[in-house]
């Protein structure tokens, strides 16, 4: 059971098919999306006649219509205009422009509500989406017109091949406002359907049109508003390499080269860079591979051109680095030069020896001191901290302050006014000057020291990724075989280098370089650093196995299927990248108050100097009150500046990525993956879980227990035309009929008589026709309704497997019933413990299932669930779900089957079991690898956990700023004489963003509850 299990976990990831019987079984292809792509709320229409496989596909499709709308005159217009759509079930996203007169919208064809020709909504029966389109388009225009504007349908439709996501790293943003302002810039784009960038891991990632827009575009886009962007992938590089020529190159060998290359079928794109000797080359990984395409550079030159991986590390990384290195650097030195400042103008003014040495006047009034002041502090301000007049310009010039000009308008103005009293100092014969050179200095180290000790921080949040990437070995050992199939050598080559189909060796201790399937050999395999199961699992011939994972004993031979980035480790990184890239409902506060910040910030302390300078020139206060160090002026100018330094919203944009940055990261470690911070958000308000029975509750592999016949005939033919009828279904209760029909015959491949006119009705039963006689197989509701009698003798049998927790199939052949089938779920060992745990979180457990009254009531009383509902077809689950939602509940819903999609959906945060089906996985919020009961507490307990560090954020930053400006505005100083130097302010600004990042980094410390196990 522990290997299917893995293998169905393994299937989760990709498909289509392979040229093996093995690869075929497998069905891999890619299953976690970076989001969600059916909207909330929706159910998949259809009853009992409905298409499976065509709902499943309609599903998975969304559609863009774009409007021109006339009528509109200002933003309260683009919002009705948006609010009107979005009312709508299915509606994806809407976005108005209010200048164009056009309203671009994105929806779900099979689930947007429609108006029949009686008045009454229905959901479109996603069975001929294609059809459905114009109702759905003519519903949302006159949703538009009904919110009094005209709305015209302009016949464009972006198609989904053509729309990419591209990520950019991007330098320079220095607090929220930043980020803000490249999502405007970059969503002002025609082309761009969404923008998302996040502070913490300074990147973007952008939804495009390559048809419109390309990524050169976007780089663009970004550097015109004054920040440095790097590409990190396009979106249509998935299988791109970088080779590094070496030999004879001059412009006709890269020529012969290039065009040879771009002879294969296979490649698609290649981009030469002649002075870093480097190729890049996009190509179909189906046709070919890194090592042919070596091999051909290497031929077409006669060998004067040799080929080999680019020797390039992660961008990132490099960049992380290069931004610690330069940060300390810069702290270092201006330590260099503050602490003679600082020394000067606060300690050695005490020390009676020294005193009189920085008081010596040089040029008439101006002293030693002031002049080694001045001196210091000049490359401090303009060299150290050139990056600060770097990004305030650039933030000025795009109409957006950020911190950067706080600290530019505090240091400049406190370095400007000390030049002044000490150039005046040096021309007057009894003017003492007062400088505030070491405010300056000062100010920019410790803002310098916050910057280096935050980006360290940051650098620690992003860990979870690394340790996945690192999983991953630099190298396999391939193996090379003749014509006739025999292994004539090994070799070592990078990994990088593994092409589909290459066969690889795997030595004990060693791991697995690729995913693939095992040709020869037996082992165990550990898999804990994917699906987090701490058992070895044993694998033999045909088992599928996942790159990166550790052979613990015994030699393998492997089948490479997907390499690269379709292997499911780079899709888990894939989905933890889009995941903390996704921004949390909550974060929207925050964003609010960073717009309007930094100019309340200036206009505050500006207010604060103006306010305290009049009240010295009208001597509204003591001339006591006064320093005897400076005068009215420059004490006014001391709190102006404290209030520009310290109110600073870095700490409140880190606030919320930080953690849920780390969340997502400790969550995919222990195996549960959380599609982004609106997922954490709903969970953490988690008050009612409905859980499917099979699979879910129970351990999802039923078996065949007893077999009561009615009629006499041989138990064999019974089975072959009970066989024959679910061969096509897909639903748990199926396979099991199959597996114990199989052992009625000794062929390993049993192949059934065919069934004509299948029809299957969700969670009820199956029909079709089976050497010329009708064959029903279902359960109790389903015969009735199909006009098949239920004799005595049949409701008693089913009323005694149901008192035993079993499932009652009946079969019945021409309208007769011939016998009963019992199948038997055995619950889950932890299942009693994760209710009783839940209860103790305060999260009502309900269970929903398609199984009889019986059974469902026998498994409920077992496992401790009160609330249960029995018989449900799919929609019905979806229709509870949202009863429990108008009722004021915030709803989860756990499940594995294609029948539990709608439900997934509908619910606020849909947690998929990772040995489930792929349709259950993609409509999820969040994925249990691991399909043990125990994370969905893990889930939730994370998410409370996560939200309350986010909220401690929030506290201590909102609150940090609410107690420090008014502090350093003077609040304080009528009362105590107590005021707030202006270093001080920047250090205690620098601290608050620093100790935001480590409250966040110490969920890295999470540990799941334990559940203690009663029986």
């Amino acid at each position: 059971m522990a290997g299917t299990t893995r293998a169905l976990f393994i299937s989760c990831f990709r498909g289509g098919g392979g040229d093996s019987e093995v690869s075929r079984r497998l069905a891999l292809r890619p299953r976690y999306p970076s989001m969600p792509r059916r909207p909330k709320g929706a159910a998949v229409a259809g009853g009992g006649d409905g298409d499976l496989e065509a709902a499943a596909a309609a599903a998975e499709e969304d559609k863009v219509a774009v409007f021109a709308v006339s009528g509109m005159t200002c933003a309260a217009c683009s919002g009705s205009v948006e609010k009107a759509v979005k009312r709508l079930l299915g509606i994806h996203d809407a976005a108005v422009d209010v200048l164009g007169g056009r309203a671009q919208v994105v929806f779900y064809p099979a689930y947007v509500s429609v108006s029949t020709e009686h008045g009454a909504l229905c959901l479109i029966l996603p069975v001929a989406p294609v059809r459905n389109v114009s109702c759905v388009e003519e519903e949302i225009r006159e949703s538009i017109e009904d919110a009094g504007f005209e709305a015209k349908l302009i016949d464009e439709e972006v198609k989904e091949r053509y729309i990419l996501i591209c990520r950019l790293h991007i330098k320079g943003m220095a607090c929220k406002y930043c980020t803000s302002t490249v999502e405007f810039a970059l969503q002002a784009y025609p082309g761009v359907q969404r923008a998302s960038v996040a502070l913490a891991t300074e990147e973007a990632e952008i939804r495009y049109d390559r048809r419109i827009i390309s990524a050169k575009q976007l780089l663009h886009a970004v550097e015109e508003i004054g920040f440095e962007a790097i590409l990190i992938t396009t979106g249509e590089d998935r299988s791109r390499i970088d080779l590094k020529m070496d030999g004879i190159l001059n412009e006709n060998s890269i020529m012969i080269v290039k065009n040879s290359i771009q002879a294969l079928p296979a490649v698609e794109n290649i981009k030469v860079d002649a002075e870093l000797n480097k190729i890049t080359i996009s190509y179909k990984p189906d046709q070919t591979g890194p090592r042919d395409l070596i091999k051909v550079i290497e031929s077409a030159t006669s060998g004067q051109v040799s080929a080999s991986i680019y020797p390039e590390a992660d961008g990132r990384k490099q960049h992380r680095r290069g931004e610690i290195i330069r940060y300390k650097h810069s702290f270092l030195w201006s330590l260099i030069f503050t602490i003679p400042v600082f020394l000067t103008s606060m300690v050695f003014m005490y020390i009676p020896g020294l005193k009189d040495g920085v008081e010596k006047k040089v040029l008439n009034m101006m002293t030693i001191g002031e002049l080694l002041r001045w001196i210091l502090s000049t490359p401090v301000q303009f060299v150290i901290g050139r990056k600060f007049y770097v990004g305030a310009y650039k933030a000025m010039c795009r109409g957006s302050p950020n911190m950067d000009v706080l600290i530019v308008l505090g240091t400049n103005t406190a370095y400007f006014y000390s030049v002044y009293s000490v150039l005046r100092a040096a021309t007057s014969a009894n003017y003492m000057a007062t400088d505030f050179f070491e405010t300056s200095s000062m100010l920019i180290s410790f803002i310098l020291l916050g910057k280096y000790l935050e980006i360290l921080a940051k650098g620690k949040t992003s860990e979870a990724i690394a340790k996945l990437m690192d999983l991953a070995p630099e190298t396999a050992m391939l193996l090379i075989r003749d014509r006739d199939g025999n292994i004539v050598r090994e070799k070592e080559i990078d990994s990088r280098l593994i092409q589909k189909n290459d066969v690889l060796k795997v030595v004990p201790g060693g791991k697995v370089a690729s995913d693939g399937f095992v040709v020869w050999g037996q082992s165990h395999v550990n898999e804990s650093m994917i699906t987090g199961e701490s058992r070895p699992v044993a694998k033999r011939k045909g088992d599928a196995v996942i790159g990166g994972t550790v052979n613990e004993n015994g030699v393998l031979h492997i089948r490479a299927t997907f390499v690269g980035s379709e292997s499911a480790l780079a899709q888990i990184v894939r989905l933890v990248e889009s995941a903390q890239m996704a921004k949390a409902p909550v974060q929207k506060l925050a964003d609010q108050i960073s717009r309007v910040s930094v100019p309340l910030v200036i206009l505050f302390s500006l207010l604060t100097w103006l306010v305290w300078l009049l009240a010295g020139r009208f001597h509204s206060y003591p001339d006591s009150w006064i320093p005897s160090s400076m005068d009215s002026f420059q004490l006014a100018l001391q709190f102006g500046i404290s209030v520009m330094v310290i109110a600073c919203p870095c700490a409140l944009g880190l606030a919320t990525p930080t953690a849920v940055m780390v969340a997502t990261g400790v969550g995919a470690s222990q195996g549960v993956l959380i599609k982004g911070g609106h997922a954490l958000e709903s969970a953490q308000k988690v008050d009612c879980i409905v859980f499917d029975k099979t699979g879910t509750l129970t351990i999802g592999k039923p078996s065949v227990v007893n077999t009561r016949l009615l009629k006499n005939m041989v138990l064999r033919e019974f089975y072959d035309y009970a066989a024959a009828a679910e061969v096509y279904s897909e639903h748990p209760l199926a396979k099991a009929i199959l597996e114990h029909a199989k052992k009625f015959h000794s062929e390993e491949n049993q192949i059934w008589p065919e069934a004509r006119d299948f029809l299957a009705v969700t969670g009820h039963g199956v029909r079709a026709k089976v050497n010329e006689k009708s064959v029903i197989v279902g359960n109790k509701s389903f015969m009735l309704s199909s006009g098949v009698d239920i004799p005595i003798e049949a409701s008693e049998i089913l009323m005694e497997e149901e008192d035993r927790a079993r499932t009652g199939i009946i079969v019945a052949t021409d309208q007769e019933v011939v016998g009963i089938i019992s199948v038997s779920d055995p619950i889950k060992p932890n299942a009693r413990e994760v209710i009783s745990y839940l209860k103790s979180m305060s999260v009502e457990s309900i269970m929903v299932t398609g199984d009889n009254w019986g059974t469902a009531n026998a498994i409920g009383k077992e496992v401790g669930i009160e609330r249960i509902i029995a018989e449900a077809k799919p929609e019905q689950k979806a229709e509870k779900v949202k009863e429990l939602q108008r009722s004021g509940r915030t709803v989860a819903m756990v499940g594995d089957g294609i029948n539990d999609s709608p439900a997934l959906v509908s619910a606020d945060v849909g947690l998929a079991i990772g040995a489930g089906t792929d349709v259950a996985i993609e409509a999820a919020d969040i994925v249990l690898m691991k399909s043990n009961l125990e994370d969905v507490i893990t889930a939730i307990d994370l998410s409370r956990k996560t939200f309350f560090r986010i909220r401690m954020n929030y506290v201590w930053a909102l609150g940090y700023n609410i107690i420090g400006i008014p502090i350093a505005a003077g609040v304080l100083f009528p009362y105590t004489r107590f005021r707030l130097p202006p270093w001080v302010a920047g250090a205690a600004m620098a601290a608050s963003s620093v100790s935001v990042v480590c409250w966040s980094l110490l969920l890295r410390y999470y540990k799941s509850p334990k559940i203690s196990m009663s029986r």
